[in-house]
């Protein structure tokens, strides 16, 4: 599996995050975005998330055709698969040399959001952060008709931050009202922020991209991961 890890430059000990793309992979936003992201910090691993389907070093476009070839990609994937590699992710940056003790954490956006949720299943996983997530509310990740990912909220012992725009059409009013009924009931340490924006507002390539609310969204997830692990400045 190809990942991309960016550390920070000066040498110590720092939270180890894995990064989940949406469904262009490794594209010049997500690079972009774990770059700025070790940039506070922390050792970032975004893997290629249909790694068993795509060549190695494929980033798929922003066009209709690239948007057809990550969702069959997408619906390809059985989701054990999707919770193999992120186990996988989880172990390297346990061992990676810039990665303190019991400090690992999740991010993502949209189908990455639901797999960022997933993690947040991990026991070792301490604090995570969800992006528009895409099928939590339906069950919909990847082959299965249904991921299972709601029933599972009760496994969830880090911190949790989810981040939607009110204007996204994947994630309803309806879907983000279930999600925070169901973590009430779970009794999950979790947050819930609100922009007025569309669908993958924080992606900087595009006419959805919303440059002030992604600073916004970005200093919460900041926010959230120096309370977790404390200060990690380079």
């Amino acid at each position: 599996m190809r990942m991309l890890v960016i550390a920070p430059k000066k040498a110590g000990q720092y939270p180890g995050i894995i990064c989940y793309s949406d469904i262009f992979q490794l594209t010049g936003p997500m690079i972009r975005a774990c770059v700025r992201l070790a940039g506070y910090g922390y050792v970032t691993a975004a893997p290629e998330i249909y790694h068993r389907i795509e060549p190695p070093g494929s980033a798929i476009p922003f066009d209709d055709a690239g948007r057809t070839r990550g969702l069959d990609d997408a619906a390809q994937t059985p989701v054990a698969h999707f919770d193999q590699s992120r186990r996988a992710v989880l172990d390297y940056l346990s061992s990676h040399p810039q990665v303190g003790a019991g400090k690992l954490g999740s991010m993502g956006f949209c189908i990455g959001g639901h797999l960022s949720f997933r993690a947040a299943q991990e026991p070792d996983v301490r604090a995570t952060v969800c992006y528009y997530p895409t099928g939590v509310h339906d069950g919909r990740l990847g082959q299965d008709k249904d991921a299972g990912t709601l029933a599972r909220f009760s496994e969830i012992r880090g911190r949790l931050l989810l981040v939607f725009g009110t204007e996204d059409p994947h994630v309803p009013m309806e879907g983000r009202t279930l999600i925070d009924q169901k973590l009430k009931e779970a009794k999950v340490n979790y947050s819930v922020k609100l922009y007025p924006c569309e669908h993958a507002f924080m992606r900087d390539e595009g006419p959805r991209f919303d440059p002030e609310a992604t600073d916004l969204a970005f200093a919460d997830m900041i926010g959230l991961y120096r309370e977790v692990f404390g200060p990690s400045y380079t």
